[in-house]
């Protein structure tokens, strides 16, 4: 019988033993913490502990951190603050309109970009190197006195590489931009103080870090200016309406809490199996090529390509092997076009459509990438030898 390996940690995560004791503890706290009586304010009580630890984990005061369903929806907020309506927004009461991006932003800010951009208003994605790095010269030449937010993401979710999000801060707000990062894949596997890094928001979500799905916060610098997305009751202050996700929000503030104690050794852990596997696919399968930075990275995140052979193949080939990868982001499956990230580093579309995301995690053991290196080489002969092109090529 095959091995089961899950090397898709990128997508989502299994549940924390942790969290899960905490969720199955929590199944009776069922009252609206919006109600005043004695079992919403259970609700409302184990909501603010969540929110204590979430702040303090990111450097944050409590009243900053705002419950969301999720990063899409965090990193949705934030954009959608660009085109809120002339005078309720400090962006547009100041005269300015336009957003900077990158090319290798998340489905959830390039698509919210380019609607916004249908809407008329002025839209730049910002270019970045073969590494995925974003092109300081070309960034510092698109700032103006009309560029209301920079969203730039903290770390890649398909070659995990990461962005010096404190330099681009800081030549935002030099420019009186505000600065908005999406660190979904970072928070938990790299160090991050929403202080030191002078954000003014930031997004992130439970289910990349051993927390339940359907639940994220939202960073918002006290003073920093905010219209609201999702309109409704007084939740959050006003600013994100919706009955809490009170359970949600209970896994969310215990997978953080876990994450502040198991962080550094994970990290540690992950870095040398990320390193044991680039070197064995290196020495063990000829023609292919390390996509990202080599050290400003995601610990856990290693993306292949693969010349002579499709990632969809190759995906399902491992799949009747019980190994679980990606082709790249969870957001774009089911699409057949080769990876716009890989594209946006200049990558050739043959290579970036033979590419393959490896994610590892908190279960991923050394036998696991061991296995992954018995299966691979066969199976990526097997694939070649049966692509024509590859085979004249050779």
């Amino acid at each position: 019988m095959n091995r089961f390996v899950y090397l898709d940690y990128n997508a989502t995560t299994p549940l924390h033993p942790e969290v899960k004791r905490t969720l199955a503890e929590g199944f009776d706290i069922y009252g609206n913490a919006s109600s005043m009586h004695s079992s919403g304010r259970r609700a409302a009580e184990k909501i603010e502990e969540a929110r204590g630890i979430v702040a303090a984990f990111l450097g944050a005061e409590p009243g900053e951190i705002i419950f969301t369903g999720g990063g899409s929806e965090s990193n949705n907020t934030v954009l959608n603050m660009i085109d809120c309506g002339s005078g309720r927004c400090s962006c547009v009461s100041r005269g300015r309109k336009g957003l900077l991006t990158t090319t290798i932003e998340h489905p959830s800010v390039i698509n919210a970009a380019e609607f916004l951009a249908h809407k008329g208003v002025p839209v730049t994605f910002l270019p970045v190197d073969g590494e995925g790095k974003l092109d300081m010269e070309e960034f510092e030449a698109a700032l103006s006195s009309d560029t209301a937010l920079v969203s730039v993401m903290l770390g890649n979710n398909e070659i995990g590489t990461l962005q010096d999000i404190k330099t681009i801060t800081r030549l935002a707000h030099s420019r009186g931009a505000l600065m908005h990062t999406d660190a979904v894949q970072a928070v938990g596997k790299v160090p991050i103080n929403v202080r030191e890094l002078d954000v003014d928001f930031l997004s992130f979500s439970a289910h990349k870090l051993y927390g339940p799905k359907g639940v994220g916060i939202l960073y918002v610098r006290k003073g920093a200016p905010f219209c609201t997305f999702i309109h409704g009751g007084h939740q959050e202050e006003g600013r994100r309406a919706g009955t809490y996700n009170t359970l949600g929000i209970i896994g969310l503030g215990k997978a953080i809490e876990v994450a502040g104690l198991e962080m550094r050794d994970e990290v540690a852990k992950l870095w040398s199996l990320r390193e044991k596997l680039r070197e064995g696919l290196l020495e063990k399968v000829p023609d292919i090529h390390i996509n990202g930075h080599p050290s400003d990275t995601l610990p856990g995140t290693l993306n292949v390509s693969f010349r002579g052979a499709e990632g969809e193949a190759m995906l399902l080939y491992l799949d009747m092997h019980g190994i679980q990868v990606s082709t790249g982001s969870a957001c774009a499956s089911g699409s057949l076009e080769p990876s716009p990230v890989l594209l946006a580093t200049g990558a050739a579309a043959e290579l970036a459509h033979g590419s393959l995301r490896f994610s590892l995690g908190r279960e991923t053991t050394e036998a696991d990438i061991d296995y992954v290196l018995e299966v691979l080489p066969p199976v990526m002969r097997k694939i070649r030898t049966m692509s024509t092109v590859y085979s004249a090529g050779r």
